[in-house]
C-alpha cells in the first residue's frame, strides 16, 4: 500500500512540474509575441470605384497567396501556406488550378528540388517566373528558384545559408529590379523578431541581409482586426509580421516598404541598398519616412509611380500617391484579406484574397467550410508593368 501511495505522489508531482512548464511556456509566448492594442487609426475614405469594378478571376479551394500575370496573360499565383495546401505553387488554366511546373514540384520527395512553403511570386523582365521559398519560417531550406516561361524550366536556383534565412525567418515578398539584375526581398521574422531586407544579386549569386532591426522594418504594436476578428491566435500570438510589404518604382530608383501593423511607409533609394561600402549606420540614415499609410499587406506601383495597398483591416484597397496623398479605390467584404497584388496586361490589377482570419490555426474542415477563396481584378486607371 505504501509503495502505492508513493507511485501516486510521483505521478501528481510529475504531473504537476508538466502543467507548470505548460503554464511558463505560455507566459513565454504570450510575452514574446502577445499583447498589443487595436486602435490603428482607419486611414479609409469612400471608395472611388464601386464593388461592381471587382472582376472574379477565379473560385479556389484553397486560399491563395501572392500572384504574378504574365504580359501574355498567363496568370500564376501560390496557395498560401497557412492552408496547408498539396499544391504550393499553380497556373491558372482555362479556369482550371494547374500545379506548376508539374505536380512533382509540389513537395511529394520526387525531385532533389521542390517547393516547401512558397509565398511570393513574381516575373521579371526577361519573362523568368521567380518563387520565393520560406521553407517553414527556416525550418527547412528557404530558395529562390526562376523559370524561363519559355520551357517552364529552371533556369536559376539560389539557396539562402542559415545567416541569410535561418529558422525563424519569414521570406515573404520580393520585387525585381527593371533590369532583372537585383531582387529585394522583405524577411518579416515573425518568429525571430529580426526583419531585414535582404538584396540578391542575381547574376553574381550574391545575397546581402540589411537594415535589420531598423524601425521602418519592426511593426508597431498593434493587433489586426479583420472583419470583426482579432488576429491574436489562441489569445497568446499577435499576427505582427516585420516588415511585410515591399514595391519598386518602374524606374527601380526607389524601394518603397513597410510593416504591417506600422503607421507608415518607408522609402531608400536602391542605389544605397546595392552600395556595398555603406555601412550599417549611413545605410540606416538613407531610409525616409514617406508617408502615413493603412495596415498593408500587399503593394504594388503603376507607372505614374501610385502605390497600391491591400488594407486587410477594412477589405479595402487604397492607393498612396506620390505626393502621399492616401485615396480609397475599392471598400467591400467581399475582400476577405485582401493579400496580395500583381498587374497583368491592359491595365488590370490582380488581387488574392487569403481570408487569413479564417486560416490560421484553424482546422482543415472549417478553412474548407469558407471556401471558395477568389482572385479578383479591375482597372484603376492607370497601368503598369505586368507580372510585378
Amino acid at each position: 500500500m505504501g509503495q502505492k501511495k508513493q507511485a501516486r505522489r510521483w505521478v501528481v508531482i510529475f504531473s504537476g512540474g508538466l502543467i507548470l512548464l505548460v503554464l511558463l511556456a505560455v507566459l513565454g509566448i504570450r510575452l514574446r509575441y502577445g499583447g498589443g492594442k487595436t486602435d490603428l487609426p482607419d486611414r479609409t475614405t469612400m471608395p472611388v470605384f464601386s464593388a461592381d469594378s471587382l472582376e472574379t478571376v477565379a473560385h479556389l479551394s484553397d486560399p491563395p497567396g501572392n500572384l504574378a500575370v504574365s504580359e501574355d496573360g498567363r496568370i500564376f499565383f501560390s496557395l498560401h501556406p497557412e492552408g496547408r495546401p498539396d499544391i504550393k505553387v499553380a497556373e491558372l488554366v482555362n479556369g482550371n488550378v494547374r500545379p506548376y511546373p508539374s505536380m512533382a514540384f509540389q513537395g511529394s520527395g520526387n525531385l532533389d528540388v521542390f517547393f516547401d512553403t512558397v509565398l511570393s511570386v513574381r516575373i521579371d523582365s526577361q519573362n523568368r517566373l521567380w518563387t520565393l521559398d520560406l521553407a517553414n519560417h527556416g525550418l527547412g531550406q528557404p530558395r529562390l528558384l526562376a523559370f524561363d516561361l519559355a520551357t517552364d524550366q529552371v533556369v536559376h536556383q539560389f539557396d539562402f545559408p542559415d545567416a541569410l534565412a535561418g529558422f525563424g525567418s519569414h521570406l515573404n515578398d520580393f520585387q525585381i529590379d527593371p533590369a532583372g539584375d537585383t531582387i529585394f526581398i522583405a524577411d518579416a521574422s515573425i518568429l525571430a523578431k529580426s526583419p531585414a531586407i535582404l538584396v540578391y544579386d542575381i547574376n553574381r549569386k550574391a545575397c546581402r541581409r540589411l537594415l535589420e532591426k531598423h524601425p521602418a522594418v519592426m511593426p508597431e504594436p498593434y493587433i489586426p482586426v479583420v472583419q470583426g476578428i482579432k488576429m491574436h491566435i489562441f489569445g497568446i500570438f499577435a499576427v505582427r509580421p516585420g516588415v511585410d510589404s515591399i514595391a519598386l518604382d518602374k524606374s527601380g530608383n526607389w524601394l518603397y516598404f513597410a510593416p504591417v501593423t506600422n503607421n507608415y511607409m518607408y522609402r531608400i533609394q536602391s542605389r544605397y541598398l546595392k552600395d556595398e561600402s555603406l555601412s550599417a549606420t549611413d545605410l540606416a540614415a538613407r531610409v525616409e519616412v514617406f508617408a502615413l499609410k493603412t495596415m498593408s499587406d500587399g503593394l504594388t506601383m503603376d507607372v505614374e509611380d501610385n502605390i497600391y495597398i491591400t488594407d486587410l483591416e477594412h477589405s479595402a484597397i487604397v492607393r498612396l500617391t506620390p505626393e502621399g496623398r492616401l485615396e480609397t479605390l475599392l471598400k467591400n467584404d467581399r475582400l476577405r484579406w485582401p493579400d496580395g497584388l500583381g498587374y497583368g496586361p491592359d491595365g488590370w490589377l490582380y488581387i488574392t484574397c487569403s481570408a487569413l482570419h479564417q486560416v490560421i490555426g484553424r482546422t482543415p474542415g472549417f478553412i474548407s467550410s469558407k471556401s471558395p477563396f477568389q482572385i479578383y481584378r479591375f482597372k484603376p486607371g492607370a497601368p503598369g508593368i505586368a507580372g510585378q
